[in-house]
């Protein structure tokens, strides 16, 4: 009889047996870097040689479609419906990457051969995202094994090749094709959990607004022995532009960018206890930088943040004897959902005119990637926060939004779904860099929580139908 343990030994075994590893180093092989030139039949070559095949062995019927934007990469659809009564799970994932700069991998590392060492799985895309999408499709295959081919729920698949490229297309085709990727909720996997060994869900991601300060003051540079101590520096005043934004303990000090109320009481509850780290050794949390008074996963799951990017004035692979006729800076405000983005620039040319910067000219500001929020109390949340907890035997952590960008706004706002992110890797995983790599211990638990809530889905009990 089949049973919900048996689901999950057989999802335990996708992995002890190496079915996990064997179809990431297919996956990773297929160099799909949507960032690159040239690889536009390669990114369509993930869907159509790999996971069209795939999904249609698990009974899918699935099609690729061109993406409604000219020049980024297609998006496959799939639905497998049982019984339009039962509920709808609609899952989502990217198979693109950034580049794979194998240059800058350690000796003995190529980002498109998926290589083991000890407990970490290297190659590009393992953490982001096709480890984790793949997580997600072979704990479904073990439960319709143990159920001799049913679900007992239905469910629909988008993935996309254009996410490292800030998802352009997917918004429009969502609208699009709204019917056609009707769902009760989204449940997916992408970005880090909290800690390696604490099973997260994510409610939402904060999104990210970007602009440039940028100060012109002549046509070229001028002799610095000339004319240093006469003439303005725009590195010195840009310097001292940004000085004013945030203070040198990372308090931003441009005030009216952040939400009036603060940090929203049911996001202080979801986040009471949590703790963050996981970082590896590429980064470090300091107790004394950012808001005082917050916790540090209220700072970056709760609050907004102000990150210089880049800044440049002359030329510092090649100084030259010179004051600088110029100097820019690109800046990025990671915000939450609670935020009216509309005030940002205003904002900051109100901060900058009060502080007699004037000359410095706040330019191609906008967002770039929509924060989204679904309540940390919403039943379907807490629905599969029960299921991940009765897989794994562990306390699993909700946040009330990821910290990075994800496109979920896109699925809220066309389709009105709640949004579970069930993340499968962690910070120190180093995507988007060199060395990119999956920790096989969450690779494992995620297979577990997915075969717990995909079998959990097709009983009774689930939240009700929208």
């Amino acid at each position: 009889m089949a049973t919900r343990d048996g689901a999950l030994a057989r999802a335990a075994e996708s992995f002890d047996s190496g079915a996990l590893k064997a179809r990431l180093a297919e996956l990773v092989a297929v160099p799909s870097s949507s960032q690159e030139p040239g690889r536009e039949d390669t990114l369509h070559a993930y869907l159509a040689g790999h996971i069209m095949p795939w999904v249609q062995r698990l009974g899918f019927t699935a099609q690729i479609h061109p993406n409604p934007l000219a020049g980024f990469g297609p998006i496959l659809t799939a639905e497998r419906m049982e019984d339009p009564a039962r509920p709808t799970i609609l899952l989502y994932g990217h198979g693109d990457t950034v580049r794979g700069l194998p240059e800058q991998w350690s000796q003995g590392r190529d980002p498109w051969v998926l290589r083991e060492e000890g407990e970490l799985w290297y190659g590009r895309g393992t953490a982001d995202n096709k480890g984790q999408h793949a997580i997600n499709l072979l704990a479904l295959e073990a439960v319709l094994a143990e159920r001799g081919g049913k679900l007992g729920c239905n469910v629909k698949l988008v993935l996309e090749m254009a996410e490292e490229r800030g998802s352009k297309g997917l918004r429009e085709f969502v609208a699009a094709n709204s019917a056609l990727l009707a769902a009760d909720a989204l449940i997916a996997s992408d970005g880090p959990r909290l800690e390696p060994s604490l099973p997260t869900i994510a409610t939402g991601s904060r999104g990210s607004f970007n602009f440039e300060l940028a100060l012109k003051l002549r046509d070229g540079g001028v002799h610095s022995g000339h004319w240093g101590g006469l003439t303005t520096d725009p590195a010195v005043m840009l310097a001292h532009a940004i000085c004013t934004m945030m203070d040198r303990n990372g308090r931003v000090l441009v005030r009216d960018w952040f939400p009036p109320g603060g940090v929203p009481a049911n996001v202080r509850d979801a986040l009471a206890g949590c703790e963050v780290g996981g970082g590896g050794d590429s980064a470090t949390i300091d107790a004394g930088w950012g808001e005082p008074g917050l916790s540090s996963a209220e700072k970056i799951y709760g609050w907004n943040s102000l990150i210089v990017l880049a800044m440049l004035s002359g030329k510092p692979d090649s100084p030259v004897n010179a004051v600088a006729p110029d100097a820019r800076a690109h800046c990025q405000i990671r915000y939450t959902v609670d935020s009216d983005t509309s005030l940002f620039e205003p904002a900051l040319r109100r901060h900058l005119d009060a502080h007699g910067l004037h000359q410095v000219a706040v330019e191609n500001a906008g967002v770039r990637m929509p924060a989204s929020r679904t309540a940390p109390d919403h039943p379907w949340v807490r629905w599969a926060q029960d299921s991940m907890q009765k897989s794994l035997g562990k306390r699993v952590q909700i946040i009330p939004n990821a910290s990075g960008g994800l496109p979920g706004d896109v699925f809220m706002d066309h389709l009105g779904v709640p949004l579970v992110w069930v993340p499968h890797s962690y910070n120190g995983c180093k995507q988007h860099g060199p060395d990119e790599h999956m920790m096989k211990g969450p690779a494992r638990e995620g297979l577990l929580a997915f075969a717990g809530m995909w079998w959990d889905a097709g009983e009774p009990g689930t939240p009700a139908r929208r």
